[in-house]
């Protein structure tokens, strides 16, 4: 992992990461996760689960139980059915974003709902604290709203403008310091982040992850090229690709689509 004192970028390519094709089930892992285990990406900060989810129709994830545990489902395409153990059902489409404060115990299914498969991130976060009521919440962003900007999805609970309701506006709240960033960028746009100058002096951790839209494969990383830039530094990656980046506070970075296609980036903040 890079060092704290200066702006570090360190690429996480598509094909290096943990994958598996089950039949029902084409999945990747950015970090250990099942049968796939590398000690030099076994999570980052508070952050524990990346995987990019293809399901085929008419399966999916069965009841099971999760407990201790912020898991959040950014649904990318086709419809995503969620039940739990709190009663709720949901079918999540394109857009959606679905956060389970899974806290001291809950039980739930992710399935395929209708015809076509469903493309969709997991990601898992560690809470802040133990012994936390399970909660559960969704929200929706639009592409309109994505496109050439940074939308915050989900954001601490003690955050500004983040609200503890159900549903509603703004990101979802998590009990973690993870702050997630969404975003589409046409051809030639760059989108500039700085890091918060709380905690100066003190490193900070962030990853890119470009969604892999153009579809499943197992080699190089296709489709869209994004640069990631900042201190004299740049690395560019492809879909599904990632980078980890750390940098004191202050500092800015920027993300640029360099390719020809439209990029759909999700940026992790980490405190």
């Amino acid at each position: 992992m890079p060092s704290a004192s200066t702006l570090e970028i360190v690429p996480r390519r598509s094909n290096e990461r943990g994958n598996a094709d089950h039949g029902w089930l084409k999945t990747f892992h950015t970090y250990s996760f099942a049968s796939y285990y590398d000690p030099n990406h076994d999570g980052f900060g508070a952050l524990r689960v990346l995987n990019e989810d293809r399901v085929r129709p008419g399966t999916g994830f069965g009841t099971h139980p999760h407990r201790e545990f912020e898991i959040f489902s950014y649904v990318v395409s086709g419809e995503l059915e969620h039940r739990d153990s709190m009663g709720n059902v949901e079918v999540l489409k394109r857009g959606d974003l679905q956060l389970t404060s899974a806290g001291t115990g809950i039980r739930h299914s992710e399935k395929t709902y209708g015809a076509k498969p469903v493309h969709f991130l997991q990601i898992w976060s560690l809470p802040w604290r133990s012994g936390l009521a399970p909660t559960y919440f969704t929200r929706h962003f639009t592409d309109e709203e994505k496109t050439n900007n940074w939308v915050r999805v989900v954001a601490p609970v003690s955050a500004e403008g983040v609200s503890e309701k159900r549903e509603g506006a703004g990101p979802a709240p998590v009990q973690s310091p993870v702050t997630l960033w969404a975003t589409i960028l046409t051809p030639g746009t760059a989108l500039p982040h700085t890091f918060p100058t709380e905690g100066a002096g003190k490193g900070r951790k962030a990853y890119v992850h470009v969604i892999q839209t153009g579809g499943y494969n197992e080699g190089p990383a296709k489709g869209a090229t994004v640069k990631i830039s900042g201190d004299g530094k740049d690395v560019e990656i492809r879909e599904g690709d990632g980078a980890y980046v750390m940098g004191l506070p202050g500092r800015e970075m920027r993300v640029e689509n360099v390719g020809e296609g439209n990029a759909e980036v999700l940026f992790f903040d980490i405190e």
